[in-house]
């Protein structure tokens, strides 16, 4: 996720600065050598290829930052988010393709950098490529998989993600319903929001937010980036050499850059891009054809679908658009994905206010989403309730998260040895509900790949995502 801001870099060029600005910040980046000994790599493809890791350091972040946004424990030294990046060789478009790090993987024989110890080909998952063998293996690995020659890796951690989001002023995004995650102690209303450098990181780090886990993140990754992007191209930063230098020095302080990635190729390609905006950036996520692939020794695992990524990857090596002439689809209200089929959730509604009715119009409104609903609202114990209450016996606590997924806002009070029967308390912020529906079973694969651009993922006005 913090692979997100990397990107902006690049862009952040496109101001056309003078040659010894870019050079003096060229000079503090932290080279690695991603590409020493490579074989037997794919064939080059027209236009480049980024690779773009984050990686979970977090060595320079404060204590109070730690607390703040929830960034405490060991890290894990994997990579966290993988990214490959395609510039169009003509310099008119961007490609983005997410790959889970929950990938099913089998890397290349390698030297395990930690101990030392010779390997052979293995599987494993796509993260844990970085922890044995650091950026080569992590790049070879992807080549393998990929068969698509990576031209350039770049990796970012935390500090440089939420420095650059506060360089900016902050990122815009938007969500229809509510976003909480108690991991990352991410707490979003319905609306649109401008999020600093930390809140920034709880959004694009949140996995417990709603049944989709990392997949669900990597759309919220891909819609950060496109609002990010607009940030950058549509507040001055390019047209301002000394903002751009600011921007630029907070990511670069904390990124790791092939050797070939300089001077030359961040000037080259700001010249090019000049006219970068998200309408001219693609989003897409590798097809899955398995989910919950179980692998001895490693657990579950995401299995890709070998002909739609086949596909994928053939557009990329040929330089050629994921979207082609493709309408810009009409945004239309979303449903939110959750574990539990509404119709199996039991619900008794109870009017914990004074006015009168509303215990019926929100038992109506539930079953009309697919709830079963009693259909027998009753008077609650006290009529002062300001806030609408879930009450639930932890067993049942996924059909709990299901229900306060459609009642944005609704507070979870957990009842030891209720029973399966869930509670609402109707209080005096209940207003309206959200749609939900359940999500595929695990088993299943994913439909034919999805592909947004940028301007279709950000909130109208360009003012989030």
């Amino acid at each position: 996720m913090r692979a997100l801001t990397t990107l902006s870099v690049v862009v952040l060029a496109a101001a056309g600065i003078g040659h010894a600005v870019v050079t003096s910040l060229g000079a503090g980046i932290a080279r690695v050598d991603a590409f020493k000994d490579m074989k037997n790599r794919p064939a080059g493809s027209r236009g480049m290829n980024v690779l773009l890791v984050g990686t979970d350091g977090r060595d320079k972040i404060s204590e109070a930052q730690r607390r703040a946004y929830r960034l405490g424990g060991a890290p894990c030294h994997c990579t966290d988010t993988i990214m490959i990046v395609h510039i169009s060789e003509d310099r008119d478009r961007a490609t983005v393709v997410s790959l889970p790090r929950d990938s099913y993987a089998e890397v290349p024989a390698h030297v395990d950098q930690n101990s030392g110890q010779r390997h052979g080909p293995h599987p494993i998952k796509l993260n844990a490529a970085y922890a044995e063998g650091g950026p080569q293996l992590t790049v070879r690995t992807v080549e393998n998989m990929t068969h698509v020659k990576i031209d350039h890796y770049l990796e970012v951690d935390f500090t440089s993600f939420m420095k650059t989001v506060d360089v900016l002023g902050g990122v815009r995004i938007c969500t229809p319903t509510p976003l909480k995650d108690s991991y990352t102690g991410l707490d979003l209303a319905p609306g649109t929001h401008t999020l600093n450098g930390g809140q920034a990181l709880q959004y694009v780090r949140a996995r417990h937010v709603d049944a989709a886990s990392d997949l669900g993140r990597m759309k919220r990754q891909q819609r950060f980036l496109a609002a990010l992007i607009e940030r950058a191209t549509s507040s001055g930063v390019l047209l301002n050499p000394m903002r751009f230098r600011d921007v630029t020095r907070a990511v670069l302080g904390s990124v790791r850059a092939d050797e070939g990635f300089g001077t030359d190729e961040l000037l080259d390609l700001g010249r090019a891009m000049r006219n970068f905006s998200p309408s001219s950036s693609e989003f897409t996520t590798v097809p899955i054809g398995q989910m919950n692939f179980q692998v001895k020794g490693i657990g579950s695992t995401l299995k890709w679908d070998p002909v739609q990524a086949g596909r994928l990857f053939a557009s990329l090596h040929d330089d050629k658009p994921l979207a082609v002439n493709r309408p810009q689809p009409k945004r239309a209200p979303t449903a939110t994905a959750v574990e539990v089929d509404p119709r199996q959730i039991r619900v008794q509604v109870e009017n914990g206010t004074e006015t009168a009715g509303l215990a019926r119009r929100l038992d109506t409104a539930l079953a009309a989403t697919g709830f079963a609903t009693t259909h027998r609202p009753v008077t609650a114990a006290r009529q002062d309730a300001t806030h609408t209450v879930i009450t639930y016996d932890p067993r049942w606590d996924r059909s709990a998260r299901a229900l306060a997924a459609a009642l944005p806002g609704s507070q979870l009070h957990p009842v030891k040895n209720q029973g399966p029967l869930l509670r609402v308390t109707a209080g005096a912020d209940f207003t309206d509900m959200s749609k939900v529906h359940r999500v595929r079973p695990p088993d299943t694969a994913q439909p034919e790949q999805a592909v947004v651009r940028g301007s279709e993922v950000i909130c109208s006005g360009g003012q989030g995502a």
